[in-house]
């Protein structure tokens, strides 16, 4: 079956599902995500946990467009410097430009894209938004939890050649993974399932600076939902086995600044999110 035939019957199938339960009482990462960088796509329970963030770093707002910078620059040294033509963006979140595929197409325009989140909003607005142009390689978008390594390859399987380097994007997702389901398990068993050459790219709130960081962790809690910030050393062993690409793990608007980032000069305790992008060996 073709790429693009997948793609057209994962859509069809997903029309077939029961309707699902969207939960607006409980905030999703991905609607709080939309409120920071501005996006009316939320519900109530999502912008009071953002505000709640707020109160901690009057800044979130930045960072969040701070990240999604960063999300942009290891896109580019992947298709750019990398030659990485595969990628799968896991917690993609509502579709914000530039978007995975936009940044890679504007490099390679071949390059191929998988998008999964666990939202259904972020589905409906993904199938309809993170669409090739003619001529330009496939995309695809899935749902599917970080948590369940098994379904998210075994469907990349349909779309990506994994003969070849994949780049895996984990950005701001594993804080919202408790320490319970073992993140650092998870993202080892996605890595692992990469052939040699491909890269992880993640970003991941730290208490490095604001242990202010873990209050928010526990009213977003009460709110349903989750909220991990983790150490240096922690977000360091998500890189475990890899071969970091300077500048290393750093707060995400001082990895490879460009003249387009007006961020970069933002100081930790303001940005608290680490990110990285390291090579499998």
């Amino acid at each position: 079956m073709a790429s693009n035939d997948w793609m057209i019957e994962s859509s069809n199938q997903a029309a077939d599902r029961e309707p699902v339960e969207l939960h607006p009482e409980r905030p999703h990462p991905a609607r709080v995500y939309d409120y920071l960088l501005g996006g009316n796509t939320n519900f109530a329970s999502d912008r009071a946990a953002a505000e709640a963030g707020l109160t901690v770093n009057e800044g979130a707002r930045t960072t969040a467009r701070s990240n999604r910078e960063f999300l942009r620059r290891a896109v580019t040294f992947l298709a750019r410097d990398a030659g990485v033509r595969q990628f799968v963006d896991v917690g993609t979140g509502l579709p914000t430009a530039p978007n995975v595929h936009e940044t890679a197409h504007a490099i390679a325009p071949e390059s191929r894209v998988v998008y999964t989140d666990n939202d259904p909003i972020v589905a409906a607005h993904a199938r309809a938004l993170l669409t090739s142009e003619p001529g330009t390689g496939p995309t695809s978008y899935l749902e599917a939890d970080l948590r369940d390594p098994e379904t998210i390859l075994a469907q990349a399987h349909q779309l990506l050649d994994f003969t070849q380097p994949i780049g895996l994007l984990l950005i701001a997702v594993t804080h919202h993974v408790d320490d319970e389901d073992d993140p650092h398990a998870v993202v080892a068993d996605l890595v692992g399932r990469l052939p040699s050459g491909s890269y992880l790219a993640l970003s991941q709130i730290t208490d490095e600076f604001r242990p202010e960081w873990h209050e928010v962790s526990k009213d977003f809690a009460r709110r349903g939902g989750v909220l991990r910030p983790r150490p240096r050393a922690s977000i360091e062993r998500f890189f475990t086995g890899l071969e970091l690409v300077e500048p290393g793990l750093q707060v995400v608007n001082r990895w490879r600044p460009d003249d387009t980032d007006v961020y970069r000069d933002l100081d930790e305790g303001g940005v608290s999110v680490l990110g990285a992008v390291a090579r499998k060996p």
